[in-house]
């Protein structure tokens, strides 16, 4: 969570420097003005992602604590997050409400993979900065097709190979199962992982399934076959509840082998509490941020 927190702290800065010849002409954008910067953003308040939400709530008070200290340069900060109900599908008009009805500067820290690439070409025609994408999916790496759009997570592919590179280290004759989610970021996992594993990889990986989030209870058949194939490490690359209803899923099975978590299920009170902490003793992840 500390990592979110020094999001929005970030944004302002480049928002500070980029608007410095802006303010002295007295010429803003809609959003700014010499008493306000008003900051849009969408969140999974509701729906199956709503622990996320902790997010959205983490940065209004960062931004409440900015304006009790006076501000930006004396601007208040008006933070103005909305719920997409965990629905891609209303990314859209939300962030078009966001622009032309409340009047945003910018989008910072909108959560999610779908929302964030639903959104995102109304965003660049408009020429709106979508500014430090929570999701961990290359895809907004691509400054030359949407320049108005900026990631800040390490990918999945990145982070697949990072774990890798451990289980090679210290379980060089590891028995590896992969589970993940259908959908384009989820599949961006694989190839992370076989970079890493390198020419060991097709002998490593003995078994892969995916589920739907749309359905939880397509991780359940998945577990049980996981832990058929003899696999004696388990990469268990699913988000939020989705994780933790596989930790629980693997214990309840009799099934204990080294496991893995991403970055992004491993809050101990959101995630792996709700599992049981007996179920989650010996799980690896990785955290990337500054206190």
């Amino acid at each position: 969570m500390s990592g979110c927190l020094r999001i929005p702290a970030a944004a302002l800065l480049a928002l500070a420097l980029c608007s410095a010849p802006a303010i002295a002409q007295k010429n803003y954008d809609p959003g700014a003005s010499d008493t306000e910067i008003r900051i849009g953003n969408i969140m999974p308040y509701t729906g199956v992602f709503s622990e996320y939400g902790a997010i959205g709530r983490a940065k209004a008070a960062h931004f409440a604590m900015i304006n009790d200290r006076g501000g930006v340069n004396g601007r208040r900060i008006t933070f103005v997050s909305v719920d997409d109900g965990s629905k891609s599908a209303n990314a859209v008009e939300l962030a078009r409400k966001l622009v032309e009805t409340d009047q945003v500067l910018l989008l910072a820290g909108n959560w999610g993979t779908a929302p964030n690439v639903a959104m995102r070409a109304y965003l660049n025609e408009k020429k709106v900065p979508q500014l430090f994408v929570s999701s961990s999916s290359a895809t907004f790496d691509d400054p030359s097709r949407f320049p108005w759009t900026m990631g800040f997570h390490a990918s999945s592919r990145t982070e697949g190979a990072a774990y890798a590179s451990y289980v090679l280290r210290t379980k060089p004759d590891a028995r590896i199962a992969l589970l993940y989610a259908n959908t384009d970021e989820g599949h961006e996992w694989r190839p992370g992982l076989h970079d890493g594993l390198a020419d060991k990889a097709s002998n490593m990986i003995v078994k892969e399934a995916t589920f739907d989030y749309n359905d939880p209870r397509t991780i359940d058949p998945q577990i049980a076959a996981l832990k058929a194939s003899g696999a004696d490490v388990f990469m268990n690359l699913a988000t939020g509840r989705f994780a933790t209803r596989a930790i629980s899923r693997a214990y309840d099975e009799g099934w204990h082998p080294l496991q893995f978590i991403p970055n992004g299920s491993l809050s101990i009170e959101a995630f792996l509490d709700p599992a049981g902490l007996q179920r989650a003793v010996g799980i690896i992840s990785n955290a990337r941020s500054k206190g």
